[in-house]
């Protein structure tokens, strides 16, 4: 037998290529990397909150929280507020217990309008002999308070009129729900005071519809067949709608506080359009003003 030196050298490199070839074919062609194309992230744009044109309460609510913390830490807003010029549908539940008792005759003034104890805010009482229940508003006169006579709005307004939003810390619209007890264990407290309010404004020399001038907003509820009228059940409301107006410094809101432990009476200049009283459980408008 020879051995593999005895092999003609033309011999030895054909066997080499053959089997070089034969390694070739039993290999997997590779595939060739093929540049992928960049994935482009197209951005999903966020989702817009819508702003109601319309201030209701509750958004009237946040916006007077803004002022009053702005106010307590010394901040002063820069630029148009654009609050100036808004219109607003703001909704006072009142009437959510018991009505009062009937009253007697309260003293009147030179013209023969009564003078409310409850000015700026809305009530419910008995008539005579509980026969008629009585829904009313008198709105206060704040033309000479200094929250107003210190914006330097004294030439500028002729007459305010002021209405305070009751129990501030309720967005909604709907009375309160009645309390069992005190959680803490103490006895009834006391009505917070008021805060929070609306100050409907009259320029000076200006067109005298619309201010009541003392005279209350008023609405007898009489009940059928000679019987007593049932309060509603979830009392009542008063519709007060609108457009912001600003005081001399451009801002919509005003607020101050006698110490800083105290919280800041802010009320919003404004010029209503319609006051009306409405009941608390179906909505159904039982009385409306309007200017003009």
């Amino acid at each position: 037998m020879k051995s593999i030196r005895d092999l003609p050298l033309a011999r030895l490199a054909m066997a080499s290529v053959m089997a070089l070839g034969l390694a070739q074919c039993d290999r997997e062609p590779r595939e060739q990397p093929v540049d992928a194309e960049p994935i482009v992230e197209t951005p999903v744009p966020e989702p817009e909150i819508a702003t109601p044109a319309t201030l209701d309460r509750s958004a009237f609510l946040g916006a007077i929280s803004r002022a009053g913390s702005a106010y307590a830490i010394g901040t002063t807003a820069s630029g148009t507020d654009p609050l100036v010029g808004r219109t607003f549908a703001i909704r006072l539940p009142f009437g959510c217990g018991r009505p009062q008792p009937a009253t007697s005759a309260t003293p009147s003034d030179a013209e023969g309008t009564a003078r409310s104890p409850d000015a700026g805010v809305p009530t419910l009482a008995w008539g005579p002999e509980n026969e008629t229940l009585r829904l009313s508003l008198t709105p206060d006169d704040w033309s000479d308070t200094a929250l107003i006579t210190s914006s330097g709005a004294g030439d500028r307004w002729e007459a305010v009129e002021g209405f305070w939003v009751s129990r501030p810390w309720l967005g909604s619209e709907a009375c309160p729900q009645t309390i069992a007890r005190d959680p803490l264990g103490g006895g009834a407290g006391q009505a917070d005071p008021q805060t929070v309010g609306l100050a409907s404004v009259h320029e000076t020399d200006s067109s005298r519809l619309g201010r009541r001038d003392g005279q209350a907003y008023r609405f007898t509820l009489r009940g059928e067949d000679d019987r007593a009228p049932v309060p509603s059940p979830r009392g009542y409301r008063v519709v007060l709608e609108g457009r912001f107006a600003s005081f001399p410094d451009g801002r919509a809101i005003r607020c101050r506080a006698a110490s800083i432990d105290q919280r800041p009476v802010c009320i919003a200049a404004v010029q209503l359009d319609r006051v009306a009283f409405e009941d608390g459980a179906s909505g159904t408008v039982l009385s409306e003003w309007r200017p003009g």
